[in-house]
């Protein structure tokens, strides 16, 4: 069977999606065969084209089926698909029988309660985000109609209040690197020395390491734009150290030469020997962050290392270095004494040459006046004699 465009087969049915005049229209033919699927499909063309409004009965379909064709057509070319994947079987889970036209301001709102007992409400913004944004594209593909994004955007996100700074000291961290297995060991260092996050550090490959120039490129952030990371002695003494050949791509690999996808069970390992609690390997990334700010580094610089795309995310290392807010009010009150010291060098001279009878509107030079002793200074042992 060769491919028509603008039409699909889901299950059984065929189903068909064309343009006209800017206008997506998506509808099922309501055919088996193929060749029934074409002619419905020329006929919805032929209507449309002509100004005519199809008969879409926008909400019929399930959100079971609206989760199916996001994932096909939209999710599938995301960034962090396979996350977004698991959003998606959430929700199906709890909506996937109901109607697009059944959804509700008041069902959502029980549901994001519900989750709520289980999980933050971090999380619960994720899910009820996705499902905002899978709405408006079955609005767009006219599988539902405004009233049913009207309601769905009725829904709140929820207080955010679970930001986590939790980053180690300098003992820890030398402490940590000591109880790593070997594969794990250049993995922490890297994460450490760089900020980079676990899946810039796992995915790394050896042509992005510039040990010339000491930084290492990276393009496919989380962020979407490319950033360089400078590479210090440590981290040049651990990558000159690890064998590699030509032939080899990724840095950190098993020994089947193929990269790690999961660092689970030798990160926990190596935290209950190090006798460190409640600390995840992203914490490596704070900890970077906030050993720089309280070393005095500024926030802009920790910015671009760190590949944020506001200050704002960096700002949450703020509180680190307090001195940071002595510094500006020192400089403040050198500004401030500065101006009265010239002030009163101003009162001073403005005086002084009211009693010599000198118009104060010109200035003074006082290099022009007499002096009253020699410029050359009498031998001191002349005097004591």
């Amino acid at each position: 069977m060769r491919k028509i465009k603008g039409l699909y087969k889901r299950d059984k049915v065929f189903w068909m999606c064309f343009v006209v005049d800017g206008k997506t229209y998506r509808k099922s033919t309501g055919k088996t065969t193929q060749r029934e699927a074409v002619e419905v499909l020329n006929h919805s063309k032929r209507e449309a084209e002509a100004g005519k409004v199809l008969n879409i009965d926008k909400g019929k379909c399930t959100f079971a089926e609206l989760a199916k064709e996001y994932d096909e057509v939209f999710a599938k070319k995301q960034k962090g698909y396979s996350t977004k994947k698991y959003i998606i079987r959430q929700l199906v889970d709890e909506f996937g029988s109901l109607k697009l036209r059944e959804l509700s301001n008041r069902i959502i709102e029980r549901y994001q309660t519900k989750f709520l007992s289980t999980h933050k409400p971090a999380t619960a913004n994720r899910l009820i985000a996705c499902m905002k944004h899978m709405i408006t594209k079955a609005v767009d593909w006219g599988m539902a109609s405004q009233d049913t994004l009207i309601e769905v955007r009725k829904v709140k996100n929820l207080v955010e209040s679970n930001k986590r700074t939790r980053f180690l000291n300098v003992n820890e961290c030398q402490r940590l690197i000591e109880c790593c297995a070997p594969h794990l060991r250049p993995i922490v260092i890297t994460a450490l020395n760089t900020g980079m996050r676990k899946g810039e550090i796992l995915k790394l490959k050896w042509e992005q390491i510039d040990l010339l120039h000491g930084y290492i490129s990276l393009i496919d952030t989380k962020s979407g734009e490319g950033r360089e990371v400078p590479i210090n002695d440590t981290l040049r003494g651990v990558f000159e150290v690890m064998p590699h050949s030509v032939e080899s791509v990724h840095v950190f690999t098993d020994r089947n030469g193929k990269p790690y996808r999961w660092l689970t069970h030798s990160f926990a390992t190596a935290m209950r020997k190090a006798e460190i609690c409640n600390f995840r390997f992203h914490d490596l990334r704070h900890t970077f962050a906030s050993q720089l700010v309280m070393k005095g580094v500024d926030l802009v610089t920790v910015k671009e290392l760190m590949g944020h795309k506001k200050v704002t995310m960096t700002l949450r290392y703020a509180h680190l270095a307090p001195e940071h807010k002595s510094k500006a009010v020192k400089i403040l009150d050198e500004v401030l004494q500065s101006s009265t010291q010239e002030k009163k060098s101003s009162q001073f001279t403005s005086q002084f040459a009211d009693n010599l009878n000198i118009d104060s509107s010109k200035s003074l030079n006082l290099q022009v006046l007499p002096q009253p002793f020699p410029a050359c200074q009498p031998d001191r042992q002349t005097c004591r004699n």
